[in-house]
């Protein structure tokens, strides 16, 4: 190659190295410079979020508002100066907001103020820092003007978990005796469809011992296996009778040491009658999904929960109880109990929900059992009683007169002529109780009683309440001849609810001889009808009784995890005394071709009172005692219900929101 070739290539670029050098260099100094002051705002900008977090937590925990007093702005300013933000000064400010969380069009929680709220409280903490370097790079390349300052700004909601309220039902407390424990374990063997038998002091175990609804519920958790959080799984799962009162014993006696007491054996009595028939627990506890209900401390009475679940197991398995009842020396009792709706012991919710649609799909409801019972009591128990013979006996006065009148009949003299008197045959009226074929029959529908939630109100914890409307219900009770069919039905036909009027009083005509003080020889008796009775009295209520549950005065309305405050509704007397139901009974004189005989007029009247007269002397008392017993074994008393309340206006703890 020619030398002068060696040097045709390019010219050498001296310095460029070092220019390089100095443009990274300077890049990289801006980039530092960058980093810190991001990193500057950004610890600034973390610590008032620190500071309105931490505010916003207490304010809400604390219970605050925003009303008189303005709680709400003293704890979360408290809060913000624990946590160093000095106020006032130094450019710093909080803003306190109080009012409520709703959804927007992409159902995301927004705040709405609202100052007569406080079920969220929102927290802006602002702070006035030095202008960040960037901006003033921006400024010099023809950005907007930069101050030497600027705002940064924190916000934060938060609140409390919703509100969450609770109703229990029950009828008046039971004290057991030996005569009404004897009635009751029949009366629970027959629905079950076992043999039961508990004596009094085991039933009385059962009224005086309070259950945990938290530690029940976590214990049939642990018994089924479930390990799913909340409870929904263990209310919707199908549970066998006898695993629900094992869980019971379980949790009564979780160390086993109380087997031989009166409440654990009696426990174990159910348990060995029930059989295997599944319900659902959820229909007898009924939790609103996806409540938090960790808080919750809600009791129950033993007897209480074993009964709801004794009356699921019954509208389950459709056995119809039958138990014969010796009462106060009526032994020709028998009585049939069938549950046609179970109870609803306790619910809980979010009472906001349920006061938009008090009957709807949130509602906090709550019912005692709806059942039918039959009584039939065997005429012959009657025929002992002398006032009702006697009244039967002063019928015969009243009632001549009106035998003598009727067209059809031809009565001659009365018992009391000379001719009779003289040994000439003569017609006479001839009354007296039917024959021991008949029984009279009672029966009565029992709608029970429920009661929901309609409004609330939650100012503060002090300052809150809960409306309920209570219904008291009786569906119908008759009195009259009514077959098990017609009150119960079949497998394939339905029950037609029908009384047929009970004949009770014989009218007849016989004929007879005496003479002077030898006995009376009487023969050819003719019947000529009778006297029926009839009780239909349809449905009769004490409908929508409102009651307003409230606080200050907090025993009226105690926090969720308290003992709930039962609040007594006392009925119109739907059926306080069968003595004043039998006031309405139908009475009516049937002819020989089965219809009604009129133109009785007042004397049918006079009959009417010897028959209410007797009844109610000897026969309403007992029947009372018997009705009552058995209803309020059933956790049903037509005359007082107890509805018990409870409402926490936050339920557990704070939590940003926002």
């Amino acid at each position: 190659m020619s030398p002068r070739m060696q040097f045709c290539g390019p010219a050498r670029q001296k310095g460029a190295i070092g220019l390089m050098a100095a443009v990274t260099l300077a890049l990289a100094l801006v980039f530092i410079l960058l980093v810190i002051d991001s990193g500057r705002l950004y610890l600034e900008k973390r610590n008032l979020q620190r500071i309105a977090d931490m505010a916003a937590l207490e304010a809400a925990t604390r219970g605050g508002d925003c009303s008189t007093g303005a709680t709400a702005t003293s704890y979360a300013t408290a809060s913000a100066q624990r946590n160093g933000f000095t106020l006032p000064g130094d450019g710093r400010a909080l803003t306190v907001s109080c009012g409520g969380l709703t959804l927007d069009a992409n159902s995301l929680r927004i705040f709405a103020a609202d100052p007569g709220k406080s079920e969220a409280i929102q927290v802006i903490a602002s702070h006035v820092v030095p202008q960040s370097f960037a901006g003033g790079i921006g400024a010099l390349f023809g950005g907007a003007p930069a101050g030497s300052t600027l705002i940064l700004k924190a916000k934060a909601v938060a609140a409390l978990p919703p509100p969450l309220a609770a109703l229990t039902i029950r009828s008046t407390v039971l004290t057991f005796d030996t005569g009404k424990a004897a009635i009751t374990s029949l009366l629970f063997g027959g629905l079950l469809g076992g043999n039961v038998t508990i004596n009094a002091a085991g039933w009385n175990g059962l009224v005086n011992s309070n259950i945990s609804l938290l530690s029940y519920l976590n214990r049939l958790k642990v018994d089924l296996g479930l390990t799913a959080a909340g409870y929904d799984q263990v209310l919707s799962n199908s549970i066998t009778v006898s695993q629900l009162i094992q869980a019971a014993i379980n949790v009564l006696d979780p160390n086993g040491t109380l087997a031989a007491s009166a409440t654990i054996v009696s426990l174990k009595a159910l348990k060995l009658a029930a059989g295997t028939t599944s319900v659902v627990l959820g229909d007898l506890l009924h939790v609103e999904s996806g409540s938090d209900i960790s808080a919750l401390a809600v009791n129950l009475k033993a007897f209480d929960l074993i009964e709801g679940v004794v009356q699921l197991a019954n509208k389950q398995n459709g056995l119809v109880a039958t138990l014969p009842i010796n009462l106060a020396g009526l032994a020709q009792i028998n009585a049939r109990v069938q549950v046609m709706q179970p109870p609803q012991l306790s619910a809980m919710g979010n009472p906001k929900k349920a006061a938009l649609a008090p009957l709807g799909p949130d509602r906090i409801y709550v019912r005692t059992a709806q059942v039918k019972t039959l009584l039939s009591i065997e005429l012959p128990v009657l025929s002992a009683i002398k006032p009702l013979l006697d009244a039967v006996a002063d019928l015969v006065a009243p009632l001549t007169p009106t035998l003598k009148a009727l067209s059809y009949l031809d009565l001659v003299e009365v018992i009391d002529s000379l001719t009779c008197l003289l040994g000439a045959a003569c017609d006479t009226p001839d009354i007296k109780l039917l024959a021991p074929s008949i029984q009279l029959d009672v029966a009565l529908e029992a709608g029970g009683a429920w009661s929901y939630v309609t409004a609330y109100s939650c100012m503060s914890a002090t300052n809150k309440s809960l409306t309920t409307s209570t219904t008291t219900r009786l569906i119908g009770l008759k009195i009259g001849k009514i077959t098990q069919e017609d009150v119960f039905g079949s497998a394939t036909v339905p029950p037609t609810n029908i009384v047929n009027p009970l004949q009770v009083i014989y009218v007849g005509v016989k004929t007879c001889k005496r003479f002077l003080i030898l006995p009376m020889d009487c023969y050819k008796h003719q019947s000529l009808g009778g006297i029926d009775i009839l009780v239909n009295i349809p449905v009769a209520q004490n409908a929508n009784i409102p009651h307003v549950y409230s606080a200050p005065a907090a025993a009226n309305l105690p926090e969720i995890n308290q003992a709930p405050f039962f609040y007594a509704y006392t009925t119109n007397n739907i059926v306080n005394s069968l003595s004043t139901t039998v006031s309405n009974l139908g009475v009516n004189m049937y002819g020989p071709s089965g219809s009604i005989v009129g133109g009785l007029g007042s004397i049918l009247n006079d009959v009417t009172t010897a028959l209410v007269n007797a009844i109610n002397t000897v026969l309403s008392p007992l029947l009372d005692t018997l009705i009552n017993t058995l209803l309020a074994s059933l956790g049903i008393d037509l005359n007082k219900v107890e509805v018990g309340a409870n409402l926490s206006c936050h339920a557990g703890r704070a939590s940003l929101v926002i």
